[in-house]
């Protein structure tokens, strides 16, 4: 966000939490395995592998198996797809990456807003979940190499006469942005006056977007262009500039963790033997539909006109 010495399991959420709930269960199990070695017993180190300590599992979590941590309603960097499965180029990245490694992964969801908390608490590993790395965040946990560099856009109908770069008409709209993330961090800082309406999940944000409750929203750009290709999307388009705030992707890991290190490696492995690329192209391989302003269908009459001539 591991298993004992024996084949893992399904990785699902609920599969995990069992299997750490009866990990903790073990110890007195243990204590029993230690009392028969004592006394001889000639399958003892056979009832400990399987009994399985709090101590095993551990060196299994470091060796053998890399807990993930996504947040699931990302896409397309992270989603979750109708049977509870975990997809998008994060997932695709992280099973890279621990393929690399010659480790399994072992990826599950987490909502925003505890994924932090939950790596601290040690809950997984590692997040590998489009986040941003900043200096708040720095002091909390340490980050990889960056995997990728993002944009800002502003989102609003194709007939709607919004205009991102004069601030009158920011400050005079409804926007929408996904909580604790930087597009809103930022929209709050450069425009502290913007009647900005914040949600859990960026799913969340589209729906009311989609659903003429706000005017506008400003969004990373690709899971922006992904909402666009979309049918909820196609009444809408890009409004104004994208916004570079150098604002780059990275892995996160507890401070001082060697894993660090390890995904750092894997990672420059990855870009260079192309494997980064091919899932690169997999997800952002941008339609043009998608890039239409509200201003692109009128340059489209003239190319049809002149191919016909």
């Amino acid at each position: 966000m591991s298993n004992h010495c024996v084949p893992v399991r399904a990785t699902t959420g609920k599969s995990i939490i069992s299997a750490m709930t009866s990990s903790r269960l073990s110890v007195p199990l243990l204590a029993l395995a230690t009392i028969f070695t004592i006394a001889g017993c000639s399958n003892s180190q056979e009832n400990a592998a399987d009994t399985s300590s709090d101590t095993t599992e551990i060196k299994a979590t470091k060796d053998d198996v890399l807990r993930i941590g996504t947040e699931g309603a990302y896409a397309p960097f992270n989603y979750t797809n109708a049977d509870g499965t975990l997809g998008g180029f994060d997932v695709e990245i992280a099973n890279a990456i621990c393929a690399d490694m010659q480790v399994t992964c072992e990826i599950m969801a987490q909502d925003w807003d505890g994924i932090i908390p939950g790596l601290k608490a040690g809950k997984y590993d590692a997040i590998v979940a489009a986040m941003s790395v900043t200096p708040e965040r720095a002091e909390q946990v340490s980050f990889t190499d960056p995997y990728f560099s993002n944009t800002l856009v502003f989102l609003a109908k194709k007939d709607s006469s919004f205009d991102p770069s004069n601030q009158s008409d920011i400050d005079a709209h409804s926007i929408a942005a996904q909580r604790s993330t930087i597009s809103s961090q930022w929209l709050e800082d450069t425009y502290p006056n913007a009647d900005m309406k914040l949600y859990d999940t960026l799913s969340n944000a589209f729906l009311d977007l989609g659903s003429n409750r706000v005017d506008a929203m400003i969004s990373d750009k690709l899971p922006a262009i992904e909402w666009l290709s979309s049918p909820a999307g196609s009444k809408y388009a890009l409004k104004g500039d994208e916004i570079d705030i150098n604002d780059n992707f990275a892995i996160a890991v507890r401070p001082g963790d060697p894993l660090q290190a390890k995904i750092n490696q894997s990672l420059a492995n990855i870009k260079a033997n192309g494997t980064y690329d091919k899932i690169n192209q997999q997800y952002f391989a941008i339609p043009e539909s998608a890039m239409q302003t509200s201003d692109a269908d009128t340059p489209e009459q003239p190319v049809a006109e002149t191919a016909g001539q």
